[in-house]
């Protein structure tokens, strides 16, 4: 073969190579634009055109790349994409909003990369441009879903601070010759969480008083269901039988008898005003016992521990009478005190039983003074609910 067939061929393969180069930068599957270092567009592909509906005379030598953008972006091509370009020589998946033509915008991702001589000096910029339509869809999707989960969670809290304003009373009421002072504390950092835990003190005749305290296990707006009907079952049985076990039996039935497989612990003081002072009856189905705090100081527990409730068909619980004097106080609690977690340790009966010893005389220090400890002690974020109750004689 002579060198001048040779060179002919070198050409025709080189024009050919050209021609497929030139066919792939014009159909290739995003947008190509270059630019002079002031924006000013240089080349254009025919699918950027297609994108954009513009057409090339109206682009090459006229148009400046900043101003096909949208108004905003334009500030942020002027304030952050050109200063990148020039710092880091490249910024890839910006996004931003071109105008097309007939002036409807279209959403893209830009990669641009600035070429400099070899004497460091910016020649071009040269752009890809990739059709974002539907990623932005999606993300304005992902962003819709997220506003909506959001508001569902407003929505959530509001319902579970409205349950439990519901469950607990709002402040424990004035008994005529005692003390009484309560504390509700809902599990989580925040307490927006809707527990099972609820406290009661009603009055169902002259002198005659019901402290009820319990925990309905599980948590959610179905343990709150059953919540509400072991309270206001518990207020209906207690002006029906004097007795609490009465009263926790006939709740027993009526949690068996309810669609729910949801069990509970209650513990229930009948309190009786007379001459002598105030007779408290106590009664307990599964719960922790009340602790008895004698004006000497000394605390023990008061009452039997019965059955759990909604489990088994009769409920075993024993009623115990306790004699009331001035100074001595009772105090009833959920487990939410006693099992209260920092890594491994409980915060257990003796801590509490410490807040009785050195507890001032009024019942509500007492209930502050033992919360606090609590809260402390789990580092202000209670993994169950808390319910705390105490009852005093005034000396």
């Amino acid at each position: 073969m002579t060198a001048q067939r040779e060179d002919a061929l070198q050409r025709f393969y080189g024009a050919l190579l050209e021609d497929d180069a030139e066919q792939l930068y014009d159909s290739a599957p995003c947008g190509y634009l270059s630019t002079m270092p002031d924006g000013t567009v240089t080349k254009v592909n025919q699918t950027f055109l297609s994108l954009t509906g513009h057409r090339r005379e109206d682009l090459v030598g006229v148009r400046r790349f900043v101003d096909l953008l949208a108004p905003g972006g334009r500030i942020y091509h002027e304030t952050h994409f050109a200063p990148m370009l020039q710092m880091q020589g490249s910024a890839h998946e910006i996004a931003f909003d071109l105008l097309r033509a007939d002036g409807s915008r279209l959403p893209v991702l830009v990669n641009s990369v600035l070429v400099r001589d070899d004497a460091g000096q910016p020649v071009t910029v040269r752009t890809a441009v990739f059709d974002a339509t539907h990623r932005r869809e999606y993300e304005r999707q992902l962003l819709r879903a997220k506003v909506d989960a959001e508001a569902a969670q407003a929505r959530a809290v509001a319902l579970a601070s409205t349950l439990q304003q519901t469950l607990v009373p709002p402040s424990a009421p004035v008994v005529p010759g005692l003390e009484v002072a309560a504390a509700y504390r809902p599990a989580g950092r925040v307490g927006a969480e809707v527990g099972g835990d609820f406290y009661d003190v009603f009055q169902v005749g002259e002198g005659d008083w019901v402290v009820a305290i319990g925990d309905v296990c599980g948590k959610g707006v179905q343990a709150a269901v059953v919540t509400a009907l072991v309270r206001y079952t518990l207020r209906a049985a207690a002006v029906q039988h004097d007795a609490p076990s009465a009263a926790l039996a006939v709740l027993n039935e009526v949690l068996l008898r309810h669609e729910t497989d949801r069990f509970c612990t209650v513990g229930m003081v009948r309190l009786r005003q007379d001459s002598e002072g105030w007779l408290a009856a106590v009664g307990c189905g599964g719960h922790p016992l009340p602790l008895l705090r004698r004006a000497d100081g000394s605390v023990s527990t008061a009452g039997a521990r019965g059955t759990l409730l909604g489990v088994m068909a009769t409920a075993r619980t024993i009623d115990t009478e306790v004699r009331l004097g001035p100074g001595d106080s009772l105090l009833l609690l959920t487990d939410g005190v006693t099992e209260a977690r920092r890594e491994d340790e409980f915060f257990g009966d003796d801590r509490v039983v410490s807040v009785l010893d050195g507890s001032p005389a009024s019942a509500a220090a007492t209930v502050d003074g033992l919360l606090d400890q609590v809260l402390a002690f789990q580092v202000g974020s209670p993994r169950d609910d808390i319910a705390i109750v105490a009852v005093r004689v005034p000396d």
